[in-house]
């Protein structure tokens, strides 16, 4: 498989496990949406480091690794955490 293959679906797969945490800090800390964004770019761009230390010979640039999966990781954390978050408050109240 491509590195680009490799980061773009790893990336989607991370949104969700993103939205989960946040959905769960939803309801334990109660954080707001600016919060929730705040931590979806934390991982995204800690996922850039690391996929950079892994995949910088093998992709053309650097900011091709940077690029790749960006639409599906917020397509994927936004639509989770809506999904999450309802679960989470319409099963509790």
């Amino acid at each position: 498989m491509k590195p680009t293959t490799i980061i773009y679906w790893t990336r989607a797969c991370l949104g969700v496990a993103t939205a989960l945490i946040c959905a769960l800090l939803s309801a334990v800390a109660s954080i707001s949406f600016l919060n929730g964004v705040t931590i979806a770019l934390l991982f995204y761009i800690i996922t850039y480091y690391v996929y950079k230390r892994l995949f910088l010979i093998k992709v053309e640039k650097s900011s091709k690794i940077f690029t790749t999966g960006i639409g599906a990781y917020f397509l994927a954390w936004i639509v989770a955490w809506t999904m999450f978050y309802t679960l989470i408050f319409k099963t509790a109240g």
